[in-house]
């Protein structure tokens, strides 16, 4: 799987050209079609900053949020919904660390006494 596809799956539902998609990937310094590395943390929080990036862009255009209105659901239900995503997705940014940020952690508690 690579970075496109990786960024396909975490959007899905949102249809935008691959173009687009490219786009957004190397806004967040990655390569569309590398492959994904599922086991570094970096890679994956940059794939949710992207995704991050598509549902912020869809947000801001009210246009747009009218193509993905579905038969049960209004499009202010939509774009509730959506914020509420994003903020989850930003929470969970915020939360994440780096690959450098992983290896520079210690794994040792010093207490002093006197």
């Amino acid at each position: 799987m690579n970075n496109l596809q990786r960024l396909e799956m975490e959007t899905k539902g949102i249809q935008l050209d691959q173009s687009e998609l490219t786009i957004y990937l190397q806004e967040n310094n990655l390569q569309p079609f590398e492959p994904y590395n599922p086991e570094s943390a970096t890679s994956k929080k940059l794939i949710y900053q992207s995704a991050l990036s598509i549902l912020e862009s869809l947000a801001n255009n009210p246009q747009q949020m009218k193509n993905y209105k579905h038969e049960d659901m209004t499009i202010s239900q939509f774009h509730e919904n959506l914020m509420s995503r994003i903020d989850q997705l930003e929470r969970k940014i915020r939360t994440l660390k780096t690959d450098e940020q992983l290896q520079n952690e210690s794994n040792f508690f010093m207490l002093f006494g006197e």
